[in-house]
């Protein structure tokens, strides 16, 4: 006879399977939804010998549909994020921001900014937080996204893409620091009803040098991880990006 643990494990693991099923379906639907538009609009475009300005839009979206399926897969699916010991364990890395940054450089920030939007919207109907926690990261990944590629932009060359690099981290970092520290820590506190003393004993199981819930959690806890995260996250793209370039932008 099967042990209640036992079955109760187990009544976990399907449910937790469910879950990703239930949110990798919902996820096609949507990127299938917006091929789905993609082709309604090159078919009229074919029949009507539209302006350049609607061929335009029509790479826009279709771009928009490819990279933020993909970024989209990256961010929600919890089977591809992992944690670091040397961190509290409610930080996360998950790397959402790799398409959305080759996108960015590709086609520009405001390509890389609607691949951000679909993201948010795609995960909102799945949310745990009442959508503050998706807006937080629409923010931050803005700050880290949005100026590379504004910079890449203005000056296609290796230089211009390491600077992009060096402003859009600093970005983020001030950005989410200043949100964690002010806001986003408050609001976990409330909206999951969590002790503050709770939250800090789990903080200071990876870092005893974290003392407090504000400044010393961004200090040595939200911080370090964010500039490990952004450092992955741009070799990681530096490296594709490079290898990929002209095939993205010519047949894309």
């Amino acid at each position: 006879m099967l042990d209640i643990t036992v079955i109760h494990t187990l009544a976990e693991s399907f449910a937790s399977i469910y879950g990703d099923l239930r949110m990798l379906i919902a996820i096609v639907a949507d990127i299938l939804g917006f091929f789905g538009i993609w082709q309604i609009i090159s078919k009229s475009n074919t029949k009507t010998k539209t302006n350049e300005t609607t061929r335009k839009a029509t790479q826009t979206i279709a771009r928009v549909a490819i990279f933020g399926g993909i970024a989209t897969i990256l961010y929600a699916m919890p089977m591809l994020q992992f944690k670091v010991a040397i961190f509290p364990s409610f930080l996360e890395f998950h790397f959402d921001e790799i398409p959305v940054f080759i996108a960015g450089f590709a086609y520009g920030p405001l390509t890389s900014f609607f691949i951000l939007v679909v993201k948010t919207l795609i995960k909102l109907p799945m949310t745990s937080t009442a959508g503050v926690g998706e807006l937080a990261d629409l923010l931050y990944s803005s700050a880290f996204i949005l100026p590379a590629a504004l910079i890449y932009k203005k000056n296609r060359t290796m230089k211009g893409a390491w600077f992009g690099f060096a402003v859009g981290t600093l970005c983020q970092l001030i950005a989410s620091s200043l949100g964690n520290m002010f806001f986003m820590i408050d609001f976990y506190v409330f909206f999951y009803n969590l002790p503050e003393a709770v939250l800090l004993s789990i903080a200071q199981v990876a870092n005893p040098n974290i003392t407090d819930i504000h400044y010393t959690m961004v200090l040595y806890g939200i911080l370090p991880f964010n500039l490990l995260k952004d450092a992955a996250v741009i070799i990681v793209t530096f490296l594709i990006y490079k290898r990929t370039e002209v095939v993205i932008c010519k047949k894309i």
